[in-house]
């Protein structure tokens, strides 16, 4: 709007009346808002590229002098040579009326890509994690998740089962950029960016899920929870969306002059034939010793990783009251009990006859007689004959508790015939006094629109369960583990190998989760994790106070995708800490296990690159394409990381070939491999890729390089 404004004013400069035409008719079409979510979508997001050299014809900015902490140049400029000699770059400033032109060191100068800039995407290996044999990998990806997506529309485009993304809240506090700037509290347009910056990312995932069955799931707090409902309302017409209310801090968190804020919201976002699947629950462990926070169907409710209350009491009081307790009406069940100083039972004694004194019973050494004697003093009898309650101490049925002064000895209790009887049958456990119940029947929930499971509390199985993994590294509000575990289970519980996407993934736990999920089941599920490398605002002040800016060494090593997301999913498959330690503590609720022990898993870690489109057409960027084409074909085996000097070259998964003349051994190689999904086959001539694809076998899907890849992202990129 603010853009119309501008050239009405012109309009009006240079013909009164036809400006003012325009802007009747402009008034009139502004008050006909259309029914939904308006907002403004400004022009397209830009990113810089600390990483990426300088090369003729990128758009860059002039960064600040070290030291400073001053912004900087914000205009956008051209490269229209370079001076390699001297390292200078000579420029001219774009979207100005007059030109404008200046020379300036490589050195000071950062590419800046807009995102109606087309982008020939790859990507640069950083370390990969191997302890799961032949499993597909778990990539996760640094770059800028708009840029990464696109990537993903050659790779999975149709293919991803689900997304889970927790994005920033936009909460004012500086959690998040747009076009380089933290958009803060105060900014009138805070609510417009953020929701133009949603929609572009939507809109691309919403290319990369499988519309046949398959669900996005988005966390957001009250800040901006109306507003995506709205987005996702408009951006998938043909999804059913659900909203769910999830406890996340039972404390409650303080908001000035409001409710203390205890959960957030969930949407749930179900693409074809995708719902949640009813969760079986099988034998229930169910102990009085164990607590739920909230309601016991809730917390069964997300594949039960907690443990019901049982509120049944199975231990009962050894002596009898009321009608029929005295020790005149059944005498032969008033005998004494030996108990050890520190409240053992050690033996059951005999009963007395009639009339004979208790004084008169002699107590073995280091023990001390327990009678059935009220607290009034008088004399009644023991639930059980002196015989049944010689069984039931040999059984472990039988136990005393707290020393009762009242009555001058340790309370005895017991457990009943009934309960007896049910261990015996196997319906009950015992250990150490505790008595368990086994659910031996196969229940199925489905969940609830509202969660309150102890075990999604983001505090203790969020941030203090991240410190136990990268100790000393702080990261602001992980979500809980097992809340998003429980998420997942509902949509690929009964999908063994999804694939699953976050590309907001901060500190990982999305792969994490996904991780344990496999553990639990057998699982070859696989994760992409998608971060930039993003060092935290109040770090970046003190950074550049060292002389630091982006692209230096010893900023990016603070980055959230090398100094958290990396680490976080390298400890959790090897379980040990960054600095080689045992992760300390136990994963809990419905897979328990120490977490030193790691996961059987295999990951992989990638910078995303920007090629030039000149370099893909002569083969020159093959060796950072060539993750691009493994992960397509599944991000399983081994990978052709470089040209094949023979013309071909056969993988795991899929083969390559890059001289068309060599097509016969190569079609013979790939139908002699089990499981090949995919031939690229590198030429210009359509003629020739089409006869190769008619020699493949059955089921190998022809892929035309660098045709396809190409013409993926000229298409795909233009905005």
């Amino acid at each position: 709007m603010s853009r119309l404004t501008d050239l009405l004013a012109k309009a009006k400069a240079k013909d009164s009346q036809l400006g003012a035409d325009l802007e009747r008719e402009f008034k009139v079409l502004s008050s006909r808002l259309s029914f939904g979510l308006n907002f403004e979508r400004h022009s397209p997001e830009a990113v810089e590229l600390p990483l990426r050299s300088i090369r003729k014809g990128d758009k860059v900015r002039v960064l600040p002098e070290r030291g400073s902490a001053k912004k900087g140049d914000q205009r956008l400029w051209q490269v229209k040579a370079i001076h390699k000699a001297q390292n200078i770059a000579d420029l001219e400033l774009l979207d100005t009326a007059e030109p404008e032109m200046q020379s300036a060191p490589l050195s000071e100068l950062i590419v800046v890509a807009e995102f109606r800039d087309t982008i020939y995407p790859g990507l640069v290996s950083t370390g990969k994690v191997t302890r799961g044999g032949d499993k597909p990998f778990h990539s996760v990806i640094n770059g800028e998740n708009y840029h990464v997506l696109k990537a993903l529309t050659y790779t999975h485009r149709g293919k991803i089962d689900a997304i889970y993304i927790d994005p920033p809240y936009n909460s004012g506090a500086k959690d998040w950029k747009y076009n380089n700037d933290y958009v803060e509290g105060d900014d009138l347009y805070r609510h417009s960016k953020w929701l133009a910056m949603m929609e572009r990312r939507l809109f691309v995932a919403k290319e990369l899920l499988n519309p046949a069955d398959s669900v996005l799931i988005v966390t957001i707090d009250e800040k901006e929870y109306l507003r995506l409902g709205l987005l996702l309302e408009q951006v998938f017409p043909e999804a059913k969306i659900q909203m769910v209310s999830s406890v996340i801090n039972p404390f409650g968190v303080a908001r000035a002059g409001q409710f203390a804020r205890v959960d957030e919201y969930i949407f749930i976002v179900n693409f074809g034939q995708s719902v949640p699947v009813q969760t079986p629950i099988q034998t229930l462990q169910v102990g009085d010793s164990m607590q739920v926070n909230g309601d016991e169907d809730l917390a069964e409710q997300a594949g039960e990783n907690l443990k019901k209350v049982d509120k049944t009491t199975y231990w009962f009081s050894f002596m009898r009251a009321g009608s029929n307790s005295s020790r005149s009406h059944s005498p032969g069940c008033f005998y004494p009990i030996f108990v050890s100083k520190d409240g053992a039972i050690k033996a059951i004694g005999h009963p007395l006859p009639k009339g004979e004194s208790k004084d008169n019973v002699k107590t073995p050494a280091g023990t001390y007689a327990a009678w059935p004697v009220n607290e009034a003093g008088g004399e009644a009898v023991w639930q059980a004959s002196h015989e049944n309650a010689k069984q039931l101490l040999a059984s472990g049925y039988i136990r005393s508790g707290r020393f009762n002064k009242k009555l001058g000895r340790h309370s005895i209790t017991y457990l009943r015939e009934g309960t007896v009887e049910a261990i015996a049958n196997g319906l009950l456990t015992i250990a150490d006094g505790e008595i368990n119940r086994v659910v031996e029947q196969t229940r199925t929930y489905v969940g609830k629109s509202t969660w309150n499971i102890r075990s999604h509390n983001a505090t203790s199985q969020g941030t203090k369960l991240l410190g136990r993994i990268l100790p000393r590294r702080k990261f602001p509000y992980p979500k809980s583990l097992y809340a998003v575990e429980d998420a997942l289970r509902f949509f690929v519980s009964d999908k063994p190998d999804a694939i699953i996407l976050d590309f907001f993934s901060g500190s990982g736990t999305t792969a994490h989760a996904v991780m344990r999920l496999n553990r639990q089941d057998g699982g070859r599920r696989q994760c992409i994790s998608v971060t930039n490398n993003e060092v935290a605002a109040d770090e970046q002040k003190a950074l550049r106070e060292q002389g630091l800016r982006p692209g230096d060494a010893e900023w990016e090593k603070y980055g959230i995708c090398d100094y958290i997301t990396k680490p976080r999913v390298a400890a959790a498959i090897t379980g040990k800490t960054p600095s080689g330690d045992p992760i300390k503590g136990d994963y809990k609720f419905t897979d328990e296990f120490p977490m030193a022990d790691g996961f059987e898993e295999n990951a992989e870690f990638f910078t995303q690159t920007y090629e030039a489109k000149n370099a893909v057409n002569h083969n020159l960027a093959y060796a950072r394409i060539a993750p691009l084409l493994w992960l397509r074909a599944g991000a399983k085996g081994s990978r052709i990381d470089e040209l094949p000097v023979e013309g071909w070259a056969v993988a795991d998964t899929y083969g390559l070939l890059n001289e068309v003349d060599e097509a016969t051994p190569f079609i013979d190689a790939v139908g002699a491999v089990n499981g090949l999904r995919i031939a690229y086959i590198v030429t210009d001539d359509d003629r020739r890729f089409q006869a190769i694809a008619k020699r493949l076998p059955e089921g190998v899907e022809p892929v035309r390089l660098y045709e396809s890849y190409l013409s993926n992202f000229s298409f795909a990129n233009g905005e």
